[in-house]
């Protein structure tokens, strides 16, 4: 099962890390807009073993294409960045794969936009990302912990902390400390806030 290595900062404009990229020669690898919904079970099976099960489908903002993939995360390892076991395959239709997990017994929990631009540096992939409610992080992924803080290194982001908490729990955190409800978090609603 391939793992995924990954350092995450919190920062509060993307134009900086965007045009440090550029200097350093990274390779801009798309630009799209994602909806992921999260699935568990009804007893939150999945959250107890700190387990994820995810649909997503990524737009791409100047094509149109989508893709639709399932993603299941394990447990998080120990370690000063955040790594876990990561498996995912591309569905042919996002619609089809939500009914397929519904019937398998599982409960949509959160639905949630990211606006997220994709670059390749070193060996690494690295997600600018803007969310509703939480704002703007860096995701630097790699091959391993070694090139993942050197890239950070590079891109400056040292000094930032190193953020381990997953999207899907921030936003829960948010919503649960404003009393709200809501299960689907977008940019519009957002904004209508």
């Amino acid at each position: 099962m391939p793992v995924e290595i990954e350092a995450k900062m919190k920062v509060d404009d993307l134009a900086v890390t965007r045009a440090r990229l550029q200097a350093a020669g990274a390779v801009q690898a798309g630009d799209y807009l994602e909806q992921n919904v999260f699935f568990d079970t009804e007893d939150r099976s999945l959250l107890a073993a700190d387990e994820g099960l995810r649909l997503r489908v990524s737009t791409n903002t100047i094509t149109g294409n989508r893709i639709c993939t399932i993603t299941f995360k394990g447990p998080r390892q120990h370690g000063q960045l955040k790594s876990r076991d990561e498996t995912e395959t591309t569905v042919g239709s996002f619609p089809d794969a939500a009914e397929l997990l519904e019937c398998l017994g599982y409960i949509r929990i959160l639905s949630f936009e990211k606006r997220r631009q994709s670059w390749t540096y070193q060996g690494c992939k690295i997600e600018l990302d803007e969310l509703p409610y939480l704002g703007c992080f860096v995701e630097i992924e790699g091959p391993g912990d070694a090139v993942v803080l050197k890239v950070r290194q590079e891109l400056q982001l040292a000094d930032r902390p190193l953020i381990r908490a997953s999207y899907i729990a921030m936003l829960m955190t948010h919503l649960q400390e404003r009393g709200d409800a809501k299960r689907e978090v977008s940019f519009e609603k957002a904004i209508a806030r």
